[in-house]
């Protein structure tokens, strides 16, 4: 694949925002949203010092292009990324319906530095009554309700 110079220029914000996100209190993780060529939001790793488990580069970085765009959809952009994004964090993204990801380090790379999402991808694949957190169908009946009143719902948005 060949990459432009604002590819270049996009992905080398999202590595730079990494590196000052370590000098400010986070992790090495930054993230750009560009619509039509232009910077539509970025994000960092803010995990530790927000005390939020979700506060992912990619994720910060979608609420604020979703909050500038006042849309819960990012069609037509693209995502740079300093790093391969995690299981949750690549959920997200095509939930966002982004066109495209770029990404810089890879998540054997970030494993190397003790950012390791593997155990996430084995527990995903394994049975409910396997994973390290039991995962117990419960009430699904009563659950029911709310989709059933949803599905009915005639002035609903769908995503």
């Amino acid at each position: 694949m060949k990459f432009t110079q604002s590819d270049e220029k996009f992905m080398q914000q999202a590595i730079d925002l990494s590196i000052e996100n370590v000098a400010n209190g986070g992790g090495p993780f930054g993230a750009v949203i560009v619509k039509d060529g232009k910077v539509i939001a970025t994000g960092t790793n803010r995990v530790t010092a927000n005390c939020d488990p979700t506060a992912h580069a990619e994720v910060s970085a979608i609420r604020n292009a979703c909050s500038k765009l006042q849309d819960f959809k990012l069609t037509g952009c693209t995502v740079y990324s300093s790093c391969e994004p995690c299981p949750m964090c690549l959920s997200a993204l095509y939930w966002a319906g982004v066109e495209k990801i770029f990404y810089g380090n890879t998540k054997e790379d970030a494993k190397a530095i003790n950012f390791d999402d593997s155990f996430i991808y084995d527990q995903i694949a394994l049975d409910y009554s396997e994973r390290s957190i039991p995962c117990i169908n419960f009430m699904r009946d009563k659950a029911l309700e709310g989709f059933k009143a949803w599905e009915e719902k005639e002035d609903k948005t769908p995503y």
